[in-house]
């Protein structure tokens, strides 16, 4: 009996708790005064203000695990992160009122790509209603940019693998919930993002969903075609580019056996750097109002090193001090190692490496430390990627093979492996690693093609 009443205590206890937890969240929600942020649209230049003063945004996508990465961009001299979806938003909003970052919400909403239906009422009728919700809860806090509705709601693939047009029923569902925000939220702009700057996919957006307060496209090696791109649409809205950064796999050569060739990290931070410079910040048509740099943080998506700008140690990449040039006018005092070119056997992947099962290949990388700090190689072998995954949804990481290393040789400028080609046919990539020891990494792999 003493001990169902102990048990019982304690329940009643912990649900008080729950309870008071929650009211106090929802009472402190209803308290907050909410940023106002405003696109204004002055002598044919679009901008965004917050509170009344004009807002350059230094922005990310981030994937949050915890507040580590949130503190990294705040101290990278960036000011404002996007996300996907409402899983950590508590612990977001919190970081970023302390650090005083501004959030462009992500909700996750329903993607014809994985299976929703939007001739399905019902279903649709119920993503109104949660999304409201979401929206209700959060509006008055004082870090919320904007709402980011729903990511690439036009990638869609057929039989073949090839673009096909989406249900616009997809874009009037966007449509209605942005009237939604105007009404009960005037206070922030509300978008959602689509892959590519296709002025035919604008103008559907336009025709089904006219409210949008902003275009917000997703482009990568083809941002340089963005101003083209807007000046065909040619309509009275500003841009957004939600997410760029490195060439993307579709953008790049692959093997003859089709296995996507990832740039080196150097090579990769450079490109970035010049496309977001010529596009983005020396922006000649007067309607880009902000960028979100992909990603802050690390993800599996052909290799483990493709987009992500921090490996999955932590380490962070030179594209993070490219960003951090580009939002405080210098570099940070100590930089990552620049990977700039990898060959198995003096070639270079587009060759078509062949090796025979079981016998030595050489491996050379071009890498350096610009601040001559002396580096330490990691190899990592693994098998290509079984099932590729589309539009950035999850993917198996391959396991981490034995790798036989026969001799290595460091030089200042480059390093070189001998090792031993697997026993078993089949596709394999190479990974160097170059640490700094001072939390920063370069990063080089290269696809081959074992046989007996």
């Amino acid at each position: 009996m003493k001990s169902h009443f102990l048990m019982t205590s304690r329940l009643f206890s912990s649900v008080l708790f729950l309870t008071l937890s929650g009211l106090l969240l929802a009472c402190n929600q209803a308290t907050q005064t909410p940023a106002v942020v405003k696109v204004v649209k002055q002598d044919n230049q679009y901008s965004l203000t917050v509170n009344g003063q004009p807002y350059n945004v230094k922005g990310v996508g981030l994937g949050y695990k915890n507040d580590e990465k949130v503190i990294a961009l705040k101290e990278a001299g960036g000011n404002t992160f996007r996300t996907w979806n409402l899983s950590h938003i508590e612990q977001e909003l919190v970081i970023a009122e302390k650090l005083g970052l501004m959030v462009a919400v992500g909700i996750k909403t329903g993607k014809e790509l994985l299976g929703f239906d939007y001739n399905d009422e019902e279903a649709v009728a119920e993503q109104f209603k949660q999304v409201t919700a979401a929206i209700e809860k959060y509006k008055n806090h004082p870090n919320v940019l904007m709402w980011v509705i729903n990511n690439e709601p036009n990638l869609l693939f057929d039989e073949q693998g090839k673009l096909k047009q989406v249900n616009t029923k997809v874009y009037a569902a966007m449509g209605d919930i942005i009237d939604y925000i105007h009404k009960h939220d005037p206070n922030h702009p509300a978008t959602f993002s689509l892959a590519g700057a296709n002025p035919k996919d604008i103008a559907q957006v336009l025709q089904y969903a006219p409210n949008i307060d902003i275009l917000s496209v997703q482009t990568y090696g083809d941002l340089v075609t963005l101003p083209a791109s807007i000046a065909t649409s040619n309509v009275d809205k500003p841009y957004m580019v939600t997410e760029f950064g490195p060439m993307g796999h579709w953008e790049l050569p692959t093997t003859e056996w089709e296995r996507e060739i990832e740039e080196p990290s150097a090579v990769k931070a450079a490109g970035m750097a010049k496309r977001m410079q010529d596009v983005i910040l020396e922006d000649k048509t007067g309607k880009i109002i902000g960028s979100f740099a992909f990603f802050w943080g690390q993800k599996q998506e052909r290799t483990p090193t493709w987009y992500g700008m921090f490996n999955e140690s932590g380490e962070q990449t030179a594209r993070i001090d490219e960003l951090t040039r580009m939002w405080t006018g210098q570099y940070p005092a100590n930089r990552a190692p620049l990977s700039k070119a990898i060959l198995i056997n003096d070639k270079q992947a587009v060759e078509n490496i062949h090796l025979k099962a079981g016998q030595p290949a050489t491996v050379k990388v071009q890498v350096m430390d610009p601040d001559g700090d002396p580096l330490t190689h990691e190899w990592v072998l693994m098998k290509e990627v079984e099932t590729r995954s589309q539009g950035g949804h999850f993917e198996a990481k391959p396991a981490e093979l034995a790798l036989q290393i026969l001799k290595s040789d460091v030089q200042t400028d480059s390093v070189e492996m001998t090792f031993n080609a697997p026993d078993e046919a089949g596709e394999y990539r190479l990974f160097n690693y170059a640490h700094d020891g001072k939390n920063k990494v370069g990063n080089a792999n290269i696809p081959f093609m074992v046989e007996n």
